[in-house]
């Protein structure tokens, strides 16, 4: 098995099998349409697991966050494909904390489930179930949050990872 397909299925593994804190909350609590803070992030480092002299590894990647105290999340993204052409995600997904040292410093996974807009042209079908332009994708991502700070490892699919940063409000 490939380094990256073990490292992809450690992460998942770890983001499905955490039970604390966010999973240990009472099933029937409802969701409340309350917000906690705001993530604003970018992309730091880009990495394909398998280069190709058509990827982009600078995805310029802006995106905003709403959180609920229940660790729920919105948000919308925009970035650069690995094709250098503009793509949108517009997602929700949850938080999972899994160790907190302190007070101020949380790791924490993330899985996030959206739709992705931007593929097209010679390079529509790099991504799978892209037939109208728009297709289903899942991030799974691990990170910290240190005060305001927070950054996170987002793997995207069997293509590659991403570093972000960014600041909570």
């Amino acid at each position: 098995m490939p380094t990256s397909t073990r490292i992809v299925a450690i992460l998942l593994s770890a983001l499905l099998l955490a039970p604390t804190g966010a999973m240990a909350q009472k099933q029937d609590q409802p969701i409340r349409m309350e917000l906690d803070h705001v993530l604003v992030q970018t992309s730091l480092y880009t990495q394909h697991y398998d280069p190709d002299p058509d990827h982009n590894n600078h995805q310029r990647l802006i995106s905003i966050e709403l959180h609920n105290p229940q660790h729920w999340l919105a948000g919308a993204g925009w970035f650069k494909n690995s094709y250098d052409q503009p793509t949108w995600y517009w997602y929700a997904g949850r938080e999972f904390p899994f160790w907190q040292p302190s007070n101020n410093t949380l790791v924490r996974g993330k899985l996030t489930g959206g739709l992705l807009r931007g593929y097209k042209d010679e390079y529509r079908d790099k991504i799978p179930f892209n037939h109208s332009g728009i297709a289903p994708a899942i991030l799974p991502s691990i990170g910290v949050q240190w005060g305001r700070v927070e950054s996170d490892l987002i793997l995207f699919g069997s293509a590659g990872l991403m570093l972000t940063g960014g600041m909570s409000f």
